[in-house]
């Protein structure tokens, strides 16, 4: 289906205003969000007249206002929300201005307009949100707002004035029952630094002691010239900044951290601030893949005093010892970790793994609980659980078929309508956020599982790939094996395989993670299309192809993007001697790294990709394995085992051939 055509479509169905016209000004409405990420507010305003009853209004019009946002009136706002109600513009600006009520801290009109906010999903806005409650309810405040407070301070990626302000404001009271400590903020601070966010670290040190600032930025800037000097601040507050520079120390120099701290700081440091950096100090051992991890996990006197971060790594070292899986710490180190992240298919099925290993008949009873509590076909902690109780995996049945009356509720809701207009005109940032707020956030709860196979359906029909398969993902008893693993461009993705001797479940599988299908995806490194290839891989492997005459920009081009991606698969598959796992991780990471995450123990391959050191791969290399099992169960018509396919990853066998060193 052309572009001129979907637009026409959409437009025709679309419900934006009371009198919709044909669409008209695309090419405005493309130079007004030029405009806005420009900040020209001049132009914006000038502009905005002329795409009055265009289907995309709502945007143009939130980007007029959003950027002068700062020097508008209460009124301007009001007008706004009065004449786009119940549309992802009126509730994304409602999300701007709550923070700029904030920020001002103008708790009159934050304290007014929050009660209307839908999203609900900024954490910032929810601060404010806590303090203003505390602030009216005084000591009579619930606990669970503090505790809130605490949990979405800590959960913030960097510094933002709503969390800080809060934490600083419940830390900072001298009267009543206090719910948050210095203790937070040291825990707070540590946790940070720990992350590599030393902002966020300062803003928590700026909190529990601004006379320690300056000692911060000097430890945060060499902490081992800050151990070697004189530190001339309160006891308290001198250890846990002794703290803080040995957790800095061990992100880069950890021998060096775990020295001082056996041979100079350890004594001086609490049981907890002790703990901490040996967790660290492990953590930073187990992603090097050392076999050395556990030996610093074992110094530790609590693992409650660990993140559950460093009591991953904990377990993921145990996974990986050389004479077999340590599985006692493994489940150790998964006792210990919080509700949440206990509650992952994660760690639920490795201590089902470390249970069954233990055995007895109440340890073994214990472990198939646990499998049975996560097994199935979503996902590949789900699906290895499945296998434990000896299924294969298998496409459940299909849902009852959508009525008449379900697809038609989609094709005419109007900000599903416009998603896909923004999507096809090429904002796909605002299509993809619109998309999500008409099927997620708009409804409190989420809207019914019925209505999102409509809403992902009426995506599919669109070939709306991406929006297909993540609104469909979410229901949880109805599972459209169609809508989850669509397989556009079926003829020349496994024809193209066969040919090359690829599984063509594997490179579906791949894709399905890589793009979801989109054909102009581009990531924020430039790889490209489908298969996500970047512009030097693409001309190295069209070389080793033999493609003459081959250019970057041909990339976009599906048939040369399957062929290119296809090939370089092929290449590093072969390379690491048939493995999918490796091939997977040296696709996503490049094939130097998991040349070097090999070497160690044969261990299984699951086990293996746990340890991938790099989160984006790691989830990466799972993610493809399940997709790849589930397209093959479908590609073939029979059920498939992804134990299988994962088998054992080790050294390279001297027998077998030397790597393509010359692989991008």
């Amino acid at each position: 289906m052309n572009l001129p055509r979907i637009l026409t479509l959409i437009a025709l169905s679309v419900a934006c205003t009371a009198t919709q016209a044909q669409p008209k000004g695309d090419d405005l409405i493309l130079e007004m969000s030029q405009a806005f990420r420009q900040n020209n507010r001049a132009k914006l305003s000038q502009m905005l007249p002329q795409v009055r009853g265009h289907a995309l209004e709502p945007w143009a019009a939130y980007w007029e206002l959003r950027a002068r946002l700062d020097t508008a009136s209460v009124q301007e706002v009001q007008d706004f929300f009065t004449r786009y109600p119940g549309t992802y513009q009126e509730d994304r600006l409602r999300n701007d201005w709550l923070l700029l009520l904030g920020q001002r801290r103008d708790w009159t009109n934050f304290e007014a307009e929050y009660p209307r906010y839908r999203m609900g999903d900024d954490r910032e806005v929810r601060c404010y949100a806590l303090l203003v409650s505390h602030l009216r309810a005084g000591p009579a405040a619930p606990p669970a707002e503090s505790e809130e407070v605490r949990r979405n301070w800590f959960l913030q990626r960097d510094t933002d004035d709503g969390c800080t302000l809060a934490a600083s404001r419940l830390i900072g009271e001298t009267t009543g029952a206090k719910r948050m400590t210095a203790d937070d903020a040291w825990k707070r601070a540590r946790t940070a630094l720990e992350q590599n966010r030393p902002r966020a670290a300062a803003a928590a040190v700026q909190i529990v002691a601004p006379e320690a600032v300056p000692q911060f930025n000097e430890l945060n800037a060499s902490p081992s010239r800050f151990l070697t000097s004189r530190v001339t601040v309160a006891s308290k507050v001198r250890k846990e900044m002794i703290a803080l520079a040995l957790i800095k120390l061990a992100s880069t120099d950890p021998d060096n951290a775990a020295s001082q701290l056996e041979n100079k700081w350890g004594p001086q440091l609490s049981p907890e601030e002790r703990d901490w950096v040996w967790g660290v100090i492990g953590k930073q051992a187990a992603q090097r893949l050392s076999n050395d991890a556990l030996d610093s996990y074992a110094k530790v006197s609590r693992d409650a005093h660990l993140s559950d971060d460093m009591l991953a790594w904990k377990a993921r070292a145990a996974l990986r010892v050389p004479r077999g899986p340590r599985w006692k710490a493994v489940q150790q180190a998964i006792d210990a970790m919080s509700e949440d992240a206990r509650a992952d298919a994660t760690w639920v099925y490795w201590k089902a793994r470390a249970l069954q290993a233990e055995g007895g008949d109440t340890r073994r009873a214990e472990a198939l609980k646990l499998y049975q509590s996560i097994a199935s076909v979503r996902g590949f902690y789900e699906q290895l659980a499945l296998e434990e109780l000896g299924q294969k995996i298998a496409p459940p049945a299909r849902p009852a078929a959508l009525t008449a009356e379900e697809k038609e509720a989609a094709r005419l809701n109007p900000s599903l309508n416009r998603a896909v207009y923004a999507i096809a005109l090429g904002l796909r940032s605002e299509g993809v956020r619109e998309w999500n707020y008409a099927t997620n956030l708009a409804t409190p709860g989420g809207l019914p599982e019925r209505q999102l196979l409509a809403a992902a359906q009426f995506a599919c029909d669109r070939e709306v790939w991406d929006r297909c398969i993540n609104t469909s993902e979410r229901t949880k008893a109805e599972y459209d094996v169609d809508q989850r693993f669509p397989m556009p461009f079926r003829e020349a993705v496994i024809k193209r395989s066969r040919e090359i001797g690829l599984d063509p479940a594997y490179v579906y599988g791949l894709i399905r993670q890589e793009s979801r299908f989109v054909m102009d995806a581009r990531s924020s490194v430039g790889a490209s299309g489908l298969m996500q290839v970047m512009p030097a891989t693409a001309r190295w492997t069209a070389k080793k192809l033999g493609m003459t005459g081959f250019t970057s920009d041909q990339l976009n081009e599906r048939e040369t993007n399957i062929a290119i991606g296809t090939g370089y698969l092929k290449l590093v598959l072969d390379d690491f001697s048939g493995s999918m796992a490796m091939a997977a991780a040296a696709y996503n990471a490049g094939p130097g790294r998991p040349r070097n995450w090999r070497n160690g123990p044969v261990i299984d391959a699951a086990a293996w990709a746990e340890n991938v050191p790099f989160t984006e791969t790691r989830d990466y290399v799972k993610k493809v394995l399940a997709n790849t099992t589930m397209y093959s169960a479908i590609i073939s018509g029979q059920p498939q085992s992804l134990k299988e396919r994962l088998g054992t990853v080790g050294p390279r066998d001297p027998a077998q051939p030397e790597p393509n060193r010359d692989i991008p």
